[in-house]
């Protein structure tokens, strides 16, 4: 068996232990991780690629049993060895209908575990051949990204072709989609997934900042450089750098942007020196970039170098099939967050998430689910849902009522889900403070 460096997370509340399987491993030229506990892999599992895992099953809190559960249905391709000092007939039998490959008794020895993991990733080879492409892609390639409605596809279908090529992408969509985690699956999916990914909010970098954060800047250059600092151009190098609300740049910046991408080159602030560089640019915006264009705002030749290839990503309200998962994923994340075990949902509350059009898609769902699990006592039932979210009886007014009128009460709806921040409100409704201001009016 090739033993290429692949990611091995190790999981046990016993830190001898877990130091032995380091060493076994990394003198296998295995690359590890290691926790402590279920809480604190399904963490790791949030950020990074693993290729196999390794898990005690008795630790306090929450057992192995359960972590097997979980990574079996989130990451069904993902392999899984149990080490376990109590063995018995019954755990066994649990340890492989959880969807384990092999069961190591403690103590074991070096060559043992070595058979063991060249089991688990030839199992894991002779499943994906018998895998149909699409089925890979729907379960496991994209772990963070959940879906299976045929807008989500799309999106996926798109990122299939993109993510072992450095083409350059725009990402379009509605804030709080996902935008950064299309980019994320573009980069960490495909054979460049080693290299550095640099994510940049255009939006939070002063204007005049911008070009000294993206290309560095030497000693001297301006008034408070004082040292030479390399920019996110150079710390991308050889991987992604992901460009977010690209609409917010300088034109000067677009400007160097446009030599960047044409040229494979930049120069630091203050410097003649060209410097070349290896990188891919995923860019995002949640704006009308043709408008900015027509407006004269955003370079015409830019947006055509950005949209190489471009993703639209869709809104919540035209993905409704994927609710039930996503909540699904954000009750497992929170739930071992905040209560140290696994939640479910009531379906009359699910049904309630499901009517509900979330102007601020995903991320607005996300923290819907977050306060929910707070307030819940263990299952999450209507009770725990935001009162926004529930039916409402409109007492002022028995029969139709004017545009103008919904429009204001809506408004009024999404301040009270902001709590007053208007800023919040603005961004959910896309328009911007001063037109807020006048519906308030």
């Amino acid at each position: 068996m090739d033993l290429r460096k692949e990611n091995i997370l190790l999981v046990d509340d016993d830190i001898d232990i877990l130091e032995l399987l380091q060493r076994h491993l990394k003198s296998m030229n295995y690359h590890t991780y290691k926790a402590v506990s279920v809480k604190e892999a399904l963490f790791i599992l949030k950020d990074t690629f693993i290729d196999l895992l390794i898990t005690d099953i008795q630790m306090p809190e929450i057992d192995g049993l359960q972590l097997l559960k979980y990574t079996n249905e989130h990451y069904p391709e993902m392999p899984k060895l149990v080490v376990t000092g109590y063995p018995s007939v019954d755990g066994v039998l649990n340890v492989i209908k959880s969807g384990a490959i092999d069961y190591l008794t403690k103590p074991f020895t070096k060559d043992e575990l070595k058979q063991s993991i060249e089991k688990a990733f030839a199992h894991k080879i002779k499943r994906l051949n018998k895998t149909p492409k699409t089925e890979r892609l729907k379960n496991n390639l994209y772990a963070d990204m959940v879906g299976e409605s045929e807008a989500f596809h799309k999106v996926i279908n798109i990122i299939d072709r993109v993510k072992d090529n450095k083409a350059t992408v725009l990402i379009k969509g509605e804030s709080g989609t996902g935008k950064e985690l299309v980019a994320r699956a573009i980069h960490y999916s495909g054979k460049f997934s080693r290299a550095p990914f640099i994510a940049v909010n255009c939006g939070a970098i002063p204007e005049n900042l911008q070009e000294a954060e993206l290309f560095g800047y030497l000693k001297g250059a301006f008034t408070g450089a004082n040292e030479n600092r390399n920019g996110f151009f150079q710390a991308a190098q050889g991987g992604t750098l992901f460009l977010d609300e690209i609409g917010t740049a300088s034109l000067a910046v677009q400007t160097k942007l446009l030599r960047a991408l044409q040229e494979k080159e930049i120069t630091k602030v203050g410097s003649q020196k060209v410097e070349k560089v290896d990188i891919r640019i995923v860019a995002a915006t949640n704006a009308n970039l043709l408008e900015d264009i027509k407006n004269k705002s955003f370079r015409e030749d830019l947006y055509y170098r950005l949209t190489v290839v471009e993703i639209n990503v869709p809104p919540l309200r035209e993905r409704k099939s994927d609710i039930p998962l996503l909540v699904e994923k954000f009750l497992r994340k929170y739930g071992v967050e905040y209560k140290d075990r696994l939640l479910g949902i009531a379906p009359e509350a699910l049904q309630i998430l499901e009517r509900y059009d979330w102007p601020g898609n995903i991320r607005e769902l996300e923290n819907s689910i977050q306060r929910a699990v707070i307030m819940s006592d263990g299952l999450v039932d209507v009770k725990d849902l935001p009162d926004f979210l529930k039916f409402q009886i409109d007492t002022t007014n028995k029969g139709f009522t004017t545009l103008r009128q919904m429009e204001k009460e809506y408004v009024q709806r999404v301040l009270a889900h902001t709590q007053g921040n208007k800023s919040k409100a603005a961004e959910i409704l896309q328009i911007d403070r001063k037109t807020l201001r006048d519906k308030l009016d």
